[in-house]
């Protein structure tokens, strides 16, 4: 998931760069959204992985 969240920055980036405002503000958008749910999985997985001895 973290892999698609750099594909869309990179996108909104290149987007910007040639003026294509409304796109690059979508695949910012679609980049903001997959980092927090990246992240949200990621705090998850950390917590039901402790194992306690």
């Amino acid at each position: 998931m973290l892999r698609w969240t750099i594909i869309f920055i990179i996108l909104a980036i290149v987007a910007g760069i040639f003026g294509f405002g409304g796109i690059a503000a979508g695949a910012a958008g679609i980049a903001k959204v997959l980092f927090f749910i990246f992240i949200v999985l990621f705090i998850i997985s950390l917590i039901r992985g402790k194992k306690t001895v």
